[in-house]
């Protein structure tokens, strides 16, 4: 660096609230660089309400789904830094958010939209349109993210009075009629 840069000279300028850097260049150029002033108390601290949807996330998800799902609704850190796997375990360990472990049986006690529409026989946007009705207790932490559902109120009696009503309506018949051929007949 010497090689290249004479000195740094470093002044607050409080009218604009900035730090001015005058690099003096060994060839004799000089460059200004200004730079915000962090004000007495700011923090740049992510969010609580990014801080409570990773809590939510964390149930159905790893950190790297996290960070694509943060990053696809256009949330930033605390920095203004894109997310990614390392910032969302940082984020968790710092807040003491647990980590998302896989059950070993497979039996997972949170379920996103598609596993619950699947555990209970119905189609994803019958059951989306259930839980944004208030029928059914889902929680949806941000717009263009995940429906999160516990199993344990998908085994509850107003779970299946979504899946009997479904299954009723003649309009939108939940599966593919029995006498329905496939599209993809056997060759062997």
């Amino acid at each position: 660096m010497r090689t290249l840069i004479n000195e740094v000279v470093a002044d607050l300028d409080d009218g604009t609230s900035e730090i001015v850097l005058v690099i003096h260049w060994v060839g004799g150029v000089h460059t200004e660089q200004r730079l915000p002033k962090r004000r007495r108390g700011q923090r740049n601290a992510t969010p609580d309400d990014i801080v409570d949807a990773v809590r939510q996330l964390v149930l159905i998800a790893n950190d790297d789904v996290i960070a694509g799902v943060l990053n696809r609704n256009g949330l930033t850190t605390g920095n203004g830094n894109r997310w990614t796997r390392e910032r969302v375990t940082a984020l968790r360990s710092y807040r003491k958010i647990p980590v998302f472990r896989p059950q070993i049986d497979g039996v997972e006690p949170w379920l996103n939209l598609g596993g619950a529409a699947k555990l209970l026989g119905v189609t994803a946007k019958t059951l989306r349109l259930a839980a944004e009705a208030g029928e059914i207790e889902g929680t949806h932490p941000l717009p263009d993210g995940p429906w999160i559902f516990s199993r344990s109120k998908l085994a509850t009696s107003q779970a299946r009075q979504i899946l009997d009503r479904a299954r009723q309506n003649p309009r939108h018949p939940t599966g593919s009629p029995p006498n329905q051929e496939s599209l993809f007949p056997s060759t062997t």
